[in-house]
């Protein structure tokens, strides 16, 4: 999918969000290039408008749940670079689903190169234990109807 028709907040197709970025001079280095940890800014607003195409209000949940996603862990591997002005997508796809996590995949691309594969574990935190909680039933069933896998 390129970049050109995808709306700004980004499109869910066959189990894929898919979220158009473009490249700012703000983004590179002294070089022009994408510096490496603005990647992971680019797939953090996939995610964001990932979740918010499936209907789940981040705001509303912290504040009557007192709870959220966080990033328990994340990995990612760099291919090829990202320049300044490049329109790139960034994807999002549920690889697995638990009681109180996931793990989403994402590629960064532009066009049909994949620039960047990312893997991020999350873990639905309550803020006031700041302990793993089991994943609102409600949103688990906005993941599960994009067809994942679980645990």
């Amino acid at each position: 999918m390129t970049t050109a028709i995808l709306p700004a907040e980004g499109v869910l197709q066959n189990g894929v969000f898919y979220y158009p970025v473009r490249v700012y001079y703000e983004d590179t280095d002294a070089g022009g290039i994408v510096y490496y940890a603005n990647y992971l800014k680019f797939a953090e607003r996939a995610r964001s408008e990932f979740l918010r195409a499936l209907g789940v209000n981040q705001q509303k949940i912290l504040a009557e749940q007192q709870a959220g996603f966080v990033v328990r862990s994340c990995h990612i591997e760099y291919l090829q670079s990202a320049v300044l002005d490049d329109a790139l997508t960034v994807t999002c796809e549920v690889a697995e689903m638990g009681n109180a996590s996931t793990i989403i995949k994402q590629q960064i691309c532009r066009g049909d190169v994949v620039l960047a594969q990312i893997e991020v574990k999350l873990i639905f935190l309550s803020l006031s234990t700041h302990r793993p909680t089991r994943i609102l039933p409600e949103i688990k069933e906005k993941f599960m109807a994009i067809d994942v896998g679980g645990d």
